[in-house]
């Protein structure tokens, strides 16, 4: 008989979070551009194609939350209270992935490491930079979208680009502030305090449009 779809998928999900776990330790461990794919599949104990089913690029090992984060910002727009303006309900999502402790907005030592890893790194600094651009795209076609515009909408780019800058601040200069203390919940309430800031300007930028 087949196995059960659900079961496969557990199987799958699986066996991509062993190859995310081996190559995240090598990874801080020797740095991004020391390891090889080969180096990772042994570790995870799988073949090579077995990575690169899971895993296009070497990058998406260690951005392998990417999606999620990607997701996360969609839904938030696509089920939006239609009451709160849409550069609202960003600023809102901030604060409940902190509340919830998602991972991607963790200030810790785990993220300490992650940040290192990337300055060291000219293929991973290229690679933010590249997520950073393709984020601003589904931000202002999210945008766009929750309001019955056009996926082209200049405001909506002009938003996108503006709350991206301010979600990228705020990620720099809490992380900043946890490498100096190691006080997690001042680098939350940074970072958060940068959103709530950087939100206010968006949004007074984008008065008179359906974003604000």
């Amino acid at each position: 008989m087949p196995e059960p779809t659900d079961r496969r998928t557990r199987k799958r999900l699986a066996t991509r979070q062993t190859i995310s776990d081996a190559a995240t330790r090598l990874f801080w461990e020797r740095g991004f551009d020391a390891v090889t794919v080969d180096e990772i599949a042994a570790a995870a104990d799988v073949g090579r194609m077995t990575v690169f089913n899971h895993f296009p690029r070497k990058e998406d090992m260690f951005f392998d939350r990417d999606e999620e984060g990607r997701a996360a910002l969609r839904d938030a727009l696509r089920h939006r209270d239609p009451a709160v303006a849409p550069i609202e309900t960003l600023r809102l999502l901030a604060h409940r992935l902190v509340a919830d402790r998602a991972p991607y907005v963790r200030f810790s030592a785990e993220s300490q490491h992650f940040v290192r890893t990337i300055e060291g790194s000219e293929t991973l600094k290229a690679r933010a930079r590249a997520i950073r651009d393709e984020l601003a795209q589904i931000v202002a076609a999210a945008l766009a979208g929750c309001v019955g515009r056009p996926s082209g909408d200049a405001d909506a780019r002009l938003a996108a680009a503006l709350l991206l800058a301010t979600w990228t601040t705020a990620f720099i200069e809490a992380h900043q502030s946890y490498q100096q203390d190691r006080n997690a919940a001042r680098a939350e309430t940074l970072f958060l305090a940068i959103i709530d800031q950087g939100t206010g300007g968006v949004a007074a930028a984008l008065a008179g449009t359906p974003y604000a």
